[in-house]
């Protein structure tokens, strides 16, 4: 796991300790940033479910302005601190050790909107749709904004569309799927 593109270009990251981290492999990780590669510069982004910070700190190696990096486990916060430090990216960076509902609130409290929001749950744990909907109901995303979260590709609680979000995009790697979602026209006036 390395660094791909930008300023902190081909550091190596730490890699997850236990079973609980399952950090996106360099290949998915290029073809999103590849995606996304037009929302990235001065962009504000929230890593959630952040485990290593690998999405996060290459956002910021390839030019984003500020990155929020949210996860509950205490081992998964001191990696991404050393990644941050070894990449020398976290005078940009906050880390938020909270569970994703109160990590979401203390980032809206700020009144951040963010640009790109990368969201890496735990396969089947039903987590996908209820922080969904918790980004739009905090008003995280920016109207031009973009989701982008790495789910299973069988996992049946993935969203196609709601009120608030559409799917513009899916693809897959493997047994890995990315999905890309924004606001929808209506939810941003």
């Amino acid at each position: 796991m390395r660094v791909i593109s930008g300023k902190a270009r081909g550091h190596r990251l730490k890699p997850p300790q236990g079973m609980d981290v399952r950090p996106t492999s360099d290949r998915v990780k290029e073809s999103i940033f590849n995606i996304i590669q037009n929302y990235i510069i001065d962009s504000t982004v929230v890593d959630l479910f952040a485990g290593t910070g690998n999405l996060g700190i290459e956002s910021l190696s390839r030019g984003a302005q500020r990155a929020y990096f949210v996860d509950q486990s205490r081992k998964s916060v001191e990696t991404i601190k050393y990644n941050l430090e070894k990449t020398r990216l976290i005078s940009s960076a906050e880390i938020i050790s909270s569970d994703i509902s109160s990590g979401i609130k203390r980032i809206a409290h700020k009144k951040v909107q963010a640009d790109l929001i990368f969201m890496d749950p735990p396969y089947g744990k039903g987590l996908i749709n209820s922080t969904l909907s918790l980004i739009v109901s905090t008003n995280l995303l920016k109207p031009s904004g973009l989701i982008v979260v790495e789910h299973d590709k069988n996992d049946e609680e993935i969203l196609v569309d709601t009120e608030e979000l559409t799917c513009i995009r899916k693809n897959n790697y493997g047994n890995t799927s990315i999905s890309f979602y924004q606001l929808r026209e209506e939810t941003t006036k």
